[in-house]
């Protein structure tokens, strides 16, 4: 309820950021600057309109509206490197004049119309007169629209001038780079599709995303019959991915031409106020000469590796207070006690699992143990990312614990790898020196994080359909009502116990036929195998991800 309450508000927001907007376009077709075939239909020849076809050279020498002026801007190379002068006589030899409204297409939910609108609105051109035809040529056709193959004879030059770009929608290297790692602030919205998202595919050195990117590709802002989404659907999916009207919003893609399909449907048609395109996107960033990060997982960084571990947990960095770290070893007593890794603190599986409805039990418990809420908690166990491991990775999202990961390693690759381990149980109390290896206690208070465990398959409904994962190694005997689908949390995993690739994941679950906008809730034949899953789909930035606990 509270996710949906918090969405209510963002609608209202929006609602209020779109009428003070009050844009003259609004009353020629009701949606923003989006007009309808009926409504071009009506202007066509009329002299009151110019149309430019945003399309390929291609597509238009095949077929375009009547009287459309070709404008392929991939024909003029860099999109980010035309200066202010050459671009104003562009827009002049395309016929453009103040005064004469102008309505952009492609083919039909395509990235061209919105790219060409992007540059016209940019380089100043008054936004009462700039449209973009919803569904394309694709809708044009579709509802009687006559075509052709004859070329438009070059328009008499137009008169528009570039007085002042609007800078306020774009976005620079250094503001987009401040963007990524302040996320409270800020959203990074990438538009490109999931197979460039997660690495299996690359435009350039690398596959994957910028640190932080929220997926949003451009397929997800059309309908069927390729007209845009509604006002309120782009909305939705913007509070489902974590986007807030009051952040400031920077799409990007590889090279800058995807990204004006949110921008125009988040801006102009949701009505988010503060909404740029940093038209360099990838290009710059995997340029930078500091090679700067490059994420296939959504969260990464909720994954540890042991030479990480080992460097961020040595003596030296606790001895110095550097290490903010407590660490979890969940396996049996009997296990730790042969060997374990330095510092680590022993709660079995079991604690968890048995106190994951009683969270001020297990607050105490942790406490006692020397694990500190403000912390980060990296979880340790027989076999990286198995179901203990996992389970007290929900547990510990439940209780409220802020920053949470688990070793991708188990103990005994640790010590194969040549990392210290040690017999010597960790004791908690004031350590007597800084070389002593004793824990202080913490005061863990509980601030329980709801919508993380639900009883009932009914409980904490999201903001779309509820889809049951079941991660067991069987279908469920007893499956809940709705729509279940069976993706076993070993086929997420290797054998060794860490996470498959993003890119293999990713085809896993789509092929599984696991939705990207959904309330997805994880069941399995035990809470932990469940568990697995919950783990990998929040690595992956599913927004909304519950364990059922049966």
């Amino acid at each position: 309820m509270n996710a949906l309450n918090t969405f209510a508000r963002w609608v209202a927001i929006a609602s209020l950021a779109l009428f003070a907007m009050a844009q003259p376009a609004a009353a020629a077709d009701g949606r923003g600057p989006l007009v309808s075939v009926e409504w071009l239909k009506s202007k066509l020849g009329s002299g009151e309109v110019q149309v430019l076809d945003a399309s390929s050279s291609r597509l238009y020498a095949a077929k375009h509206i009547p009287g459309a002026v070709s404008v392929d801007l991939y024909r003029y190379g860099a999109p980010h490197k035309v200066t202010v002068a050459e671009m104003e006589k562009r827009i002049q030899s395309w016929g453009v004049s103040p005064g004469r409204k102008v309505v952009v297409y492609d083919e039909g939910a395509g990235n061209t119309a919105t790219w060409l609108f992007y540059e016209l609105y940019y380089h100043g051109f008054p936004p009462s007169d700039l449209f973009v035809l919803d569904g394309g040529l694709a809708k044009w056709e579709a509802s009687g629209g006559p075509v052709t193959k004859d070329p438009t004879p070059s328009p008499a030059k137009g008169t528009f001038r570039v007085a002042a770009t609007r800078e306020e929608v774009r976005a620079r290297f250094h503001d987009f780079l401040t963007a990524t790692g302040d996320t409270a602030r800020f959203a990074v919205v990438d538009a490109l599709e999931p197979t460039y998202h997660y690495g299996g595919q690359k435009f350039f050195d690398r596959g994957g995303h910028i640190p932080n990117a929220l997926l949003a590709p451009v397929p997800d802002f059309y309908n069927a019959d390729k007209t845009f989404k509604s006002p309120e659907e782009i909305r939705r999916m913007s509070a489902y991915l974590g986007i807030r009207p009051e952040q400031e919003i920077h799409t990007h893609c590889g090279g800058g031409v995807a990204a004006t399909v949110p921008f125009f449907a988040m801006k102009f048609l949701a009505g988010y106020p503060n909404v740029k395109v940093y038209k360099e996107s990838q290009l710059e960033w995997l340029q930078d000469p500091r090679g700067l990060p490059f994420w296939t997982y959504a969260a990464p960084n909720i994954k540890r590796d042991a030479a990480w571990l080992n460097s961020w947990n040595s003596r030296m960095m606790r001895m110095y207070g550097v290490s903010q770290l407590s660490v979890i070893d969940v396996r049996p007593a009997q296990a730790y006690d042969l060997n374990h890794v330095p510092f680590a603190v022993n709660i079995p599986a079991e604690v968890f699992k048995r106190h994951l409805d009683d969270p001020a039990a297990l607050a105490r418990i942790l406490g006692e143990a020397g694990v500190d809420p403000a912390h980060e908690a990296v979880i340790v166990s027989a076999a990286g990312v198995d179901p203990d491991a996992a389970l007290a990775f929900v547990a510990l999202e439940k209780l409220g614990h802020k920053k949470i990961s688990i070793l991708a390693e188990s103990v005994d690759e640790w010590g194969m790898k040549g990392f210290p381990l040690t017999k010597q149980r960790t004791l908690v109390g004031q350590p007597k020196s800084p070389q002593d290896d004793t824990v202080p206690p913490a005061s863990y208070a509980a601030q329980p994080r709801p919508g993380v465990v639900v009883r009932h398959p009914g409980d904490a409904p999201g903001l779309y359909p509820r889809v049951f994962l079941a991660s067991g190694k069987a279908p469920p005997k007893n499956a809940p009502e709705g729509k279940v689908v069976h993706v076993p949390y070993s086929d997420l995993v290797m054998a060794d116990g860490s996470p498959k690739p993003a890119h293999e994941i990713w085809q896993i679950l789509s092929k599984a036929g696991v939705p990207r906008y959904a309330d997805i809730v994880l069941l399995g034949g035990e809470p932990g195998e469940a568990a697995v899953s919950y783990f990998v789909l929040r690595m992956m930035g599913y927004p909304d991800v519950k364990l059922l606990q049966a």
